[in-house]
C-alpha cells in the first residue's frame, strides 16, 4: 500500500497517541500487509501483547540470525503458546554464511566496524528484505530514550520504495516497559533478569553495569554512534 496523502495525515495525527491508538491504527490501515518484527526483547513484547488485544490474529515475524540465546528461543516458545500465534522465522542464506566464515574466520565481525555490518547485513538485513517482501508496514519496538541514534524517531515514518516503520513505544520510558510487562503478566528473556537489558546475537551482546546506558552491551567494542545493524538506518 502506497503512502498516500490521506495516510501520511493520519500519521502525522498520531505524534502523541497512545501505543494502543498507533497499534490499532496500523492494523486497520493495514491489515495483513503489516506484521510486528520482534526480536523477543521487552519493547517486542509489549508490542505482541497490546496488539493480540486489539487483533488477535496479528502477524509476527522474527529474524533467527544463527547466533542467538536459548532464552531467545524459550520465550519465543513461551509467547507462541500464551496468544495462539506463529512467529514466521527468516533465517540466513547458508551459502553466503559458509563463504564468509571461510574466508574471514568464525568471528570475523570483531574485527572492524565494516566487518561487523558485513556480518549484520548477512545474518539480519538480507532476511529482513524477504520478510518485507509483501509489507506495506512493519511495527517495531524502537524507543526515543534508547540510544542517540533513535532519540528523533516518530511514531510512524515513511521511506521512499519501503514499507512505512511503525513505532508506537517513542515516547515509553524503560520503567514503563516494565510496568507493563508486570501488570499484564507478559512472558520476557529471562537474561533480562541477568543484566541484559538489549539482546540481539548472544556474541555480540553482554551485561552492563547499572551506570551504563541499556544499549552499552550491544556491539560493546564499538562507539555509540555506529550501534545499529541496518535494520533501523534511514
Amino acid at each position: 500500500m502506497e503512502a498516500t496523502q490521506s495516510i501520511v495525515a493520519e500519521a502525522a495525527a498520531l505524534e502523541g497517541k497512545s501505543a494502543q491508538d498507533v497499534i490499532k491504527w496500523a492494523l486497520d490501515t493495514y491489515g495483513d500487509t503489516v506484521k510486528i518484527a520482534s526480536s523477543f526483547g521487552a519493547e517486542d513484547v509489549v508490542l505482541i501483547d497490546i496488539a493480540s488485544k486489539i487483533n488477535p490474529n496479528f502477524k509476527l515475524f522474527t529474524l533467527d540470525t544463527g547466533r542467538l540465546a536459548q532464552e531467545t528461543y524459550d520465550v519465543i516458545d513461551e509467547i507462541n503458546k500464551k496468544y495462539n500465534v506463529k512467529t514466521e522465522f527468516f533465517c540466513p542464506d547458508g551459502k553466503a554464511l559458509e563463504k564468509a566464515s571461510n574466508e574471514l574466520g568464525p568471528n570475523f565481525f570483531y574485527d572492524s566496524v565494516e566487518l561487523r555490518k558485513k556480518c549484520c547485513g548477512l545474518r539480519k538485513m538480507e532476511p529482513l528484505g524477504r520478510a518485507m517482501a509483501s509489507l506495506s508496514a512493519w511495527i517495531c519496538g524502537l524507543r526515543k530514550e534508547q540510544s542517540v541514534t533513535r532519540a528523533e524517531i516518530k511514531k510512524v515514518e515513511f521511506f521512499d520504495g519501503k514499507p512505512a516503520k511503525i513505532n508506537p513505544l517513542t515516547e515509553w520510558t524503560e520503567q514503563d516497559i516494565w510496568d507493563y510487562i508486570a501488570a499484564n503478566n507478559v512472558p520476557y528473556n529471562k537474561l533480562h533478569d541477568n543484566g541484559y537489558p538489549s539482546i540481539g546475537c548472544i556474541c555480540c551482546t553482554r551485561t552492563v553495569k547499572r551506570t551504563e546506558d541499556v544499549r552499552a552491551g550491544r556491539w560493546w567494542w564499538e562507539s555509540p554512534e555506529t550501534k545499529e545493524c541496518g535494520l533501523h538506518k534511514k
